[in-house]
Protein backbone atom coordinates (compact mmCIF):
# COMPACT_ATOMS: atom_id res chain seq x y z
CA UNK A 1 0.00 0.00 0.00
CA UNK A 2 2.81 2.37 0.87
CA UNK A 3 4.58 1.65 -2.44
CA UNK A 4 1.42 2.22 -4.48
CA UNK A 5 0.70 5.52 -2.69
CA UNK A 6 4.23 6.74 -3.35
CA UNK A 7 3.87 5.73 -7.00
CA UNK A 8 0.65 7.71 -7.34
CA UNK A 9 2.21 10.80 -5.72
CA UNK A 10 5.27 10.57 -7.94
CA UNK A 11 2.97 10.31 -10.97
CA UNK A 12 1.06 13.43 -9.90
CA UNK A 13 4.26 15.38 -9.35
CA UNK A 14 5.65 14.28 -12.70
CA UNK A 15 2.37 15.41 -14.24
CA UNK A 16 2.79 18.86 -12.69
CA UNK A 17 6.36 19.06 -13.94
CA UNK A 18 5.17 17.95 -17.37
CA UNK A 19 2.51 20.65 -17.33
CA UNK A 20 5.21 23.20 -16.61
CA UNK A 21 7.20 21.92 -19.57
CA UNK A 22 4.14 22.44 -21.79
CA UNK A 23 2.94 25.86 -20.61
CA UNK A 24 5.69 27.21 -18.35
CA UNK A 25 7.19 29.36 -21.07
CA UNK A 26 3.90 30.30 -22.74
CA UNK A 27 1.75 32.96 -21.07
CA UNK A 28 -1.02 32.89 -23.65
CA UNK A 29 -3.46 31.05 -21.36
CA UNK A 30 -2.37 32.78 -18.16
CA UNK A 31 -2.87 36.22 -19.71
CA UNK A 32 -6.45 35.44 -20.78
CA UNK A 33 -8.93 37.46 -18.72
CA UNK A 34 -11.25 34.48 -18.18
CA UNK A 35 -8.86 31.57 -17.60
CA UNK A 36 -5.73 31.61 -15.44
CA UNK A 37 -3.48 28.54 -15.19
CA UNK A 38 -0.39 28.59 -13.01
CA UNK A 39 1.40 26.55 -10.38
CA UNK A 40 4.71 25.65 -8.82
CA UNK A 41 7.05 22.75 -8.20
CA UNK A 42 9.25 22.80 -5.08
CA UNK A 43 12.26 20.80 -3.92
CA UNK A 44 12.79 20.78 -0.15
CA UNK A 45 15.77 19.75 2.00
CA UNK A 46 15.58 19.48 5.79
CA UNK A 47 18.73 19.11 7.82
CA UNK A 48 18.21 17.94 11.41
CA UNK A 49 20.77 19.12 13.95
CA UNK A 50 20.40 16.19 16.38
CA UNK A 51 19.61 12.50 16.27
CA UNK A 52 15.97 11.47 16.61
CA UNK A 53 14.59 11.12 20.13
CA UNK A 54 12.16 8.23 19.60
CA UNK A 55 12.55 4.65 18.38
CA UNK A 56 11.60 3.89 14.76
CA UNK A 57 12.11 7.50 13.69
CA UNK A 58 14.20 8.04 10.59
CA UNK A 59 17.86 8.40 11.61
CA UNK A 60 18.96 10.37 8.55
CA UNK A 61 20.32 13.85 9.23
CA UNK A 62 18.99 15.15 5.90
CA UNK A 63 15.67 14.34 4.27
CA UNK A 64 14.22 15.53 0.98
CA UNK A 65 10.78 15.95 -0.50
CA UNK A 66 9.16 17.24 -3.68
CA UNK A 67 5.84 19.06 -3.85
CA UNK A 68 3.69 20.50 -6.58
CA UNK A 69 0.63 22.72 -6.73
CA UNK A 70 -1.47 23.49 -9.80
CA UNK A 71 -3.90 26.43 -9.87
CA UNK A 72 -6.72 26.69 -12.40
CA UNK A 73 -9.01 29.69 -12.00
CA UNK A 74 -11.83 30.72 -14.34
CA UNK A 75 -14.33 33.55 -14.28
CA UNK A 76 -17.14 34.50 -16.61
CA UNK A 77 -16.99 37.68 -18.66
CA UNK A 78 -19.59 39.40 -16.47
CA UNK A 79 -17.80 38.20 -13.28
CA UNK A 80 -20.98 36.48 -12.06
CA UNK A 81 -19.36 33.03 -11.97
CA UNK A 82 -15.94 31.75 -10.99
CA UNK A 83 -14.29 28.36 -10.64
CA UNK A 84 -11.15 27.43 -8.70
CA UNK A 85 -9.28 24.11 -8.82
CA UNK A 86 -6.06 23.74 -6.77
CA UNK A 87 -4.64 20.22 -6.23
CA UNK A 88 -1.52 19.74 -4.10
CA UNK A 89 0.79 16.74 -3.75
CA UNK A 90 3.96 15.99 -1.79
CA UNK A 91 6.33 13.03 -1.89
CA UNK A 92 8.62 12.58 1.13
CA UNK A 93 11.51 10.12 1.00
CA UNK A 94 11.16 8.93 4.62
CA UNK A 95 7.67 9.57 6.00
CA UNK A 96 4.80 7.87 4.14
CA UNK A 97 2.29 10.01 6.07
CA UNK A 98 3.93 13.19 4.78
CA UNK A 99 3.61 11.86 1.25
CA UNK A 100 0.05 12.95 0.55
CA UNK A 101 -2.39 14.51 -1.88
CA UNK A 102 -5.01 17.15 -1.11
CA UNK A 103 -7.53 19.28 -2.95
CA UNK A 104 -6.94 22.74 -1.49
CA UNK A 105 -9.73 24.27 -3.57
CA UNK A 106 -12.32 22.85 -5.99
CA UNK A 107 -15.39 25.07 -6.09
CA UNK A 108 -17.93 26.90 -8.23
CA UNK A 109 -19.23 30.30 -7.09
CA UNK A 110 -22.09 32.40 -8.42
CA UNK A 111 -22.57 36.10 -7.60
CA UNK A 112 -25.75 38.08 -8.13
CA UNK A 113 -25.56 41.63 -6.87
CA UNK A 114 -24.89 41.57 -3.14
CA UNK A 115 -25.17 37.77 -2.77
CA UNK A 116 -22.55 35.09 -3.55
CA UNK A 117 -23.20 31.34 -3.38
CA UNK A 118 -20.32 28.81 -3.33
CA UNK A 119 -20.31 25.00 -3.65
CA UNK A 120 -17.25 22.80 -3.27
CA UNK A 121 -13.93 22.65 -1.44
CA UNK A 122 -12.42 25.91 -0.22
CA UNK A 123 -9.96 27.49 2.22
CA UNK A 124 -11.27 30.16 4.60
CA UNK A 125 -8.92 32.21 6.77
CA UNK A 126 -9.98 34.16 9.84
CA UNK A 127 -7.60 36.06 12.11
CA UNK A 128 -5.20 38.97 12.48
CA UNK A 129 -2.43 37.89 14.87
CA UNK A 130 0.99 36.54 13.90
CA UNK A 131 1.97 33.75 16.32
CA UNK A 132 -1.33 31.86 16.66
CA UNK A 133 -4.63 32.05 14.77
CA UNK A 134 -7.15 31.22 17.49
CA UNK A 135 -10.32 32.01 15.53
CA UNK A 136 -9.35 30.18 12.32
CA UNK A 137 -11.75 27.24 12.84
CA UNK A 138 -13.19 26.35 9.42
CA UNK A 139 -10.31 24.36 7.86
CA UNK A 140 -8.40 21.47 9.41
CA UNK A 141 -4.65 21.86 10.06
CA UNK A 142 -2.26 19.99 7.75
CA UNK A 143 0.30 19.19 10.44
CA UNK A 144 2.61 17.10 8.24
CA UNK A 145 3.44 20.19 6.19
CA UNK A 146 4.75 22.33 9.04
CA UNK A 147 4.78 22.43 12.82
CA UNK A 148 3.54 26.06 12.83
CA UNK A 149 -0.01 24.95 11.84
CA UNK A 150 -0.25 27.55 9.06
CA UNK A 151 -1.04 24.98 6.34
CA UNK A 152 -4.66 23.90 6.01
CA UNK A 153 -6.60 21.12 4.29
CA UNK A 154 -9.38 21.95 1.86
CA UNK A 155 -12.85 21.93 3.47
CA UNK A 156 -16.03 20.78 1.65
CA UNK A 157 -18.70 23.46 2.10
CA UNK A 158 -21.68 25.38 0.91
CA UNK A 159 -21.33 29.08 1.71
CA UNK A 160 -23.58 32.08 1.23
CA UNK A 161 -22.24 35.63 1.56
CA UNK A 162 -24.26 38.85 1.75
CA UNK A 163 -22.39 42.13 1.21
CA UNK A 164 -24.19 45.23 2.47
CA UNK A 165 -23.16 48.76 3.43
CA UNK A 166 -23.24 47.67 7.06
CA UNK A 167 -20.83 44.75 6.53
CA UNK A 168 -20.25 41.26 5.15
CA UNK A 169 -22.40 38.41 6.52
CA UNK A 170 -21.21 34.87 5.66
CA UNK A 171 -22.96 31.53 6.29
CA UNK A 172 -21.18 28.17 6.06
CA UNK A 173 -22.57 24.63 5.93
CA UNK A 174 -19.80 22.06 6.35
CA UNK A 175 -21.11 18.57 5.45
CA UNK A 176 -17.89 16.57 5.79
CA UNK A 177 -15.14 16.65 8.42
CA UNK A 178 -11.42 16.42 7.62
CA UNK A 179 -9.25 14.68 10.22
CA UNK A 180 -5.92 16.23 11.19
CA UNK A 181 -2.82 14.82 9.52
CA UNK A 182 0.11 13.65 11.66
CA UNK A 183 3.64 12.38 10.90
CA UNK A 184 4.04 8.62 10.59
CA UNK A 185 6.03 6.21 12.75
CA UNK A 186 9.22 6.88 10.77
CA UNK A 187 8.70 10.63 10.57
CA UNK A 188 10.39 13.36 12.56
CA UNK A 189 8.42 15.98 14.50
CA UNK A 190 6.16 13.40 16.12
CA UNK A 191 5.23 12.47 19.69
CA UNK A 192 6.69 9.56 21.64
CA UNK A 193 3.77 7.31 20.67
CA UNK A 194 2.59 7.25 17.04
CA UNK A 195 -0.87 8.63 16.31
CA UNK A 196 -3.45 5.99 15.37
CA UNK A 197 -5.18 8.17 12.80
CA UNK A 198 -7.20 5.23 11.38
CA UNK A 199 -9.25 4.71 14.55
CA UNK A 200 -10.35 8.19 15.55
CA UNK A 201 -13.31 8.47 17.93
CA UNK A 202 -16.20 10.92 17.49
CA UNK A 203 -18.71 12.30 19.95
CA UNK A 204 -21.25 12.57 17.13
CA UNK A 205 -22.81 9.37 15.84
CA UNK A 206 -22.53 10.81 12.32
CA UNK A 207 -18.75 10.91 12.70
CA UNK A 208 -17.20 12.63 9.65
CA UNK A 209 -20.61 13.35 8.17
CA UNK A 210 -21.81 15.57 11.00
CA UNK A 211 -23.22 18.79 9.52
CA UNK A 212 -21.23 21.69 10.98
CA UNK A 213 -22.41 25.29 10.78
CA UNK A 214 -20.65 28.65 11.01
CA UNK A 215 -21.66 32.29 10.76
CA UNK A 216 -19.40 35.33 10.48
CA UNK A 217 -19.90 39.08 10.36
CA UNK A 218 -17.05 41.39 9.33
CA UNK A 219 -16.80 45.12 8.68
CA UNK A 220 -14.57 48.13 9.24
CA UNK A 221 -15.33 51.11 11.43
CA UNK A 222 -12.86 53.86 10.68
CA UNK A 223 -9.44 52.49 11.66
CA UNK A 224 -10.92 49.29 13.16
CA UNK A 225 -11.42 46.01 11.27
CA UNK A 226 -13.81 43.74 13.17
CA UNK A 227 -14.83 40.12 12.75
CA UNK A 228 -17.41 38.23 14.85
CA UNK A 229 -18.16 34.53 14.43
CA UNK A 230 -20.19 31.60 15.70
CA UNK A 231 -19.27 27.94 15.07
CA UNK A 232 -21.20 24.79 15.94
CA UNK A 233 -19.79 21.40 14.98
CA UNK A 234 -16.85 19.03 15.24
CA UNK A 235 -13.79 20.42 17.00
CA UNK A 236 -10.84 20.67 14.59
CA UNK A 237 -8.44 20.25 17.54
CA UNK A 238 -8.51 16.58 18.58
CA UNK A 239 -8.38 15.60 22.23
CA UNK A 240 -5.58 13.09 22.68
CA UNK A 241 -6.14 9.75 24.40
CA UNK A 242 -4.35 6.43 24.90
CA UNK A 243 -5.16 3.43 22.71
CA UNK A 244 -6.18 -0.03 23.90
CA UNK A 245 -2.60 -1.32 23.73
CA UNK A 246 -1.25 1.76 25.58
CA UNK A 247 1.27 2.31 22.81
CA UNK A 248 -0.64 4.51 20.35
CA UNK A 249 -2.27 7.93 20.63
CA UNK A 250 -5.99 7.91 19.83
CA UNK A 251 -7.72 11.05 18.50
CA UNK A 252 -11.05 12.12 20.01
CA UNK A 253 -13.10 14.61 18.01
CA UNK A 254 -15.69 16.25 20.26
CA UNK A 255 -18.59 18.55 19.45
CA UNK A 256 -18.22 22.22 20.34
CA UNK A 257 -19.81 25.65 20.18
CA UNK A 258 -17.61 28.70 19.82
CA UNK A 259 -18.22 32.45 19.81
CA UNK A 260 -15.27 34.69 19.01
CA UNK A 261 -13.91 37.88 17.56
CA UNK A 262 -10.87 39.19 15.72
CA UNK A 263 -10.04 42.89 15.79
CA UNK A 264 -7.31 45.04 14.27
CA UNK A 265 -6.81 48.75 14.94
CA UNK A 266 -4.55 50.67 12.56
CA UNK A 267 -3.04 53.95 13.67
CA UNK A 268 -0.04 55.32 11.75
CA UNK A 269 2.80 52.83 12.12
CA UNK A 270 0.89 50.84 14.76
CA UNK A 271 -1.20 47.70 14.28
CA UNK A 272 -3.02 46.59 17.42
CA UNK A 273 -4.38 43.04 17.20
CA UNK A 274 -6.77 40.86 19.20
CA UNK A 275 -8.26 37.38 18.78
CA UNK A 276 -10.51 35.85 21.45
CA UNK A 277 -13.13 33.16 21.83
CA UNK A 278 -15.30 31.34 24.36
CA UNK A 279 -15.70 27.62 23.58
CA UNK A 280 -18.11 25.12 25.07
CA UNK A 281 -16.72 21.65 24.49
CA UNK A 282 -15.72 18.46 26.24
CA UNK A 283 -16.98 18.69 29.84
CA UNK A 284 -16.24 22.41 30.21
CA UNK A 285 -16.27 25.90 28.76
CA UNK A 286 -13.08 27.89 28.47
CA UNK A 287 -11.71 31.19 27.24
CA UNK A 288 -8.66 31.83 25.06
CA UNK A 289 -7.17 35.04 23.74
CA UNK A 290 -4.13 36.50 22.05
CA UNK A 291 -3.38 40.21 21.96
CA UNK A 292 -0.47 42.33 20.81
CA UNK A 293 0.88 44.85 18.37
CA UNK A 294 3.16 45.39 15.40
CA UNK A 295 5.07 48.66 14.97
CA UNK A 296 6.81 49.36 11.65
CA UNK A 297 9.91 51.50 11.12
CA UNK A 298 9.87 52.59 7.48
CA UNK A 299 12.90 53.08 5.22
CA UNK A 300 15.48 51.96 7.77
CA UNK A 301 19.17 51.30 7.00
CA UNK A 302 19.27 54.11 4.44
CA UNK A 303 16.14 52.92 2.65
CA UNK A 304 17.11 49.24 2.59
CA UNK A 305 13.69 48.17 3.86
CA UNK A 306 10.97 48.35 6.48
CA UNK A 307 11.32 46.70 9.90
CA UNK A 308 8.34 45.68 11.99
CA UNK A 309 8.55 44.78 15.69
CA UNK A 310 5.94 42.34 17.02
CA UNK A 311 4.83 41.50 20.54
CA UNK A 312 1.91 39.20 21.47
CA UNK A 313 0.61 37.54 24.63
CA UNK A 314 -1.14 34.14 24.43
CA UNK A 315 -3.64 33.00 27.07
CA UNK A 316 -5.76 29.84 27.44
CA UNK A 317 -7.47 28.63 30.63
CA UNK A 318 -8.60 25.14 29.55
CA UNK A 319 -7.94 22.16 31.80
CA UNK A 320 -5.58 19.26 31.12
CA UNK A 321 -8.19 16.95 29.59
CA UNK A 322 -9.04 19.37 26.78
CA UNK A 323 -7.07 19.43 23.54
CA UNK A 324 -3.42 20.11 24.21
CA UNK A 325 -2.19 23.65 23.60
CA UNK A 326 1.15 25.33 24.14
CA UNK A 327 -0.35 28.83 23.93
CA UNK A 328 -1.69 29.02 27.48
CA UNK A 329 0.55 31.65 29.11
CA UNK A 330 3.19 32.55 26.54
CA UNK A 331 4.82 35.61 25.03
CA UNK A 332 5.78 36.00 21.37
CA UNK A 333 8.49 38.48 20.38
CA UNK A 334 9.41 38.91 16.72
CA UNK A 335 10.69 41.13 13.95
CA UNK A 336 9.80 41.37 10.27
CA UNK A 337 12.24 42.88 7.74
CA UNK A 338 10.87 43.55 4.25
CA UNK A 339 13.70 44.51 1.90
CA UNK A 340 13.14 47.12 -0.78
CA UNK A 341 15.03 45.29 -3.51
CA UNK A 342 14.43 43.62 -6.85
CA UNK A 343 14.44 40.17 -5.21
CA UNK A 344 11.41 40.90 -2.95
CA UNK A 345 13.41 39.65 0.02
CA UNK A 346 11.88 39.29 3.48
CA UNK A 347 12.83 37.87 6.89
CA UNK A 348 10.53 37.00 9.80
CA UNK A 349 12.16 35.93 13.06
CA UNK A 350 10.56 35.31 16.42
CA UNK A 351 10.45 33.32 19.64
CA UNK A 352 7.57 32.05 21.78
CA UNK A 353 8.48 31.71 25.46
CA UNK A 354 6.40 29.91 28.08
CA UNK A 355 6.14 32.17 31.13
CA UNK A 356 5.84 29.23 33.53
CA UNK A 357 8.60 26.91 32.30
CA UNK A 358 10.87 29.12 30.12
CA UNK A 359 10.42 26.62 27.27
CA UNK A 360 11.15 28.44 24.00
CA UNK A 361 10.29 27.90 20.34
CA UNK A 362 12.47 29.87 17.89
CA UNK A 363 11.50 30.41 14.27
CA UNK A 364 13.15 32.08 11.28
CA UNK A 365 11.56 32.36 7.83
CA UNK A 366 13.29 34.08 4.92
CA UNK A 367 12.75 34.19 1.18
CA UNK A 368 14.26 35.87 -1.86
CA UNK A 369 13.57 35.79 -5.58
CA UNK A 370 16.50 34.36 -7.57
CA UNK A 371 14.77 34.85 -10.91
CA UNK A 372 11.35 36.10 -11.92
CA UNK A 373 9.94 32.58 -11.55
CA UNK A 374 12.35 31.06 -8.99
CA UNK A 375 12.12 31.72 -5.23
CA UNK A 376 14.48 30.44 -2.53
CA UNK A 377 13.13 29.93 1.00
CA UNK A 378 14.97 29.36 4.28
CA UNK A 379 13.29 28.08 7.43
CA UNK A 380 14.76 27.40 10.88
CA UNK A 381 12.90 25.79 13.79
CA UNK A 382 14.61 25.46 17.21
CA UNK A 383 13.26 24.29 20.58
CA UNK A 384 15.14 25.17 23.75
CA UNK A 385 14.81 24.64 27.54
CA UNK A 386 12.19 21.91 27.07
CA UNK A 387 11.82 19.28 29.79
CA UNK A 388 9.80 16.01 29.82
CA UNK A 389 6.09 16.71 30.16
CA UNK A 390 6.28 20.14 28.52
CA UNK A 391 4.54 21.03 25.25
CA UNK A 392 7.46 20.86 22.83
CA UNK A 393 9.55 18.17 24.52
CA UNK A 394 8.50 15.39 22.06
CA UNK A 395 10.10 17.50 19.29
CA UNK A 396 13.06 18.79 21.31
CA UNK A 397 15.59 16.85 19.20
CA UNK A 398 13.90 17.73 15.90
CA UNK A 399 15.51 21.15 15.46
CA UNK A 400 16.11 21.68 11.77
CA UNK A 401 17.24 24.00 9.01
CA UNK A 402 15.22 23.82 5.80
CA UNK A 403 15.98 25.04 2.28
CA UNK A 404 13.33 25.06 -0.42
CA UNK A 405 13.52 26.20 -4.02
CA UNK A 406 10.26 26.97 -5.83
CA UNK A 407 9.82 27.09 -9.60
CA UNK A 408 6.66 28.94 -10.63
CA UNK A 409 4.95 28.67 -13.99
Amino acid sequence: MKDSSCLILKFLLLGLIGLYALIGTDNTIADNQELDIRGNVAFQLRGFIQDALWADQNSSDVESSISGEWEVRWRSEDNSQRVSFIPFARWDENDDKRSHFDLKEAYWAYKNGEIELLFGVNRIFWGVTESVHLVDVINQTDLVEDLDQEDKLGQPMISLALQKDWGLLSFYLLPYFRERSFPGVNGRLRAASPVDADNAKYESGNKRKHLDFALRYSHYFGDIDLGLHYFNGTNRDPRLGVGANNSDVVLNYDQMEQIGLDLQYTRGSWLWKLESFVRDGYEESFFASIAGFEYTFYQVFEGAGDVGVLLEYQYDNRSSYEAATSADNDVFIGARWVLNNMQDGSILAGVVVDNKTSEAFYSIEAESRLKEDVVLELQVRLIAHSEPGESFHPFSRDNYIQLQINRFF
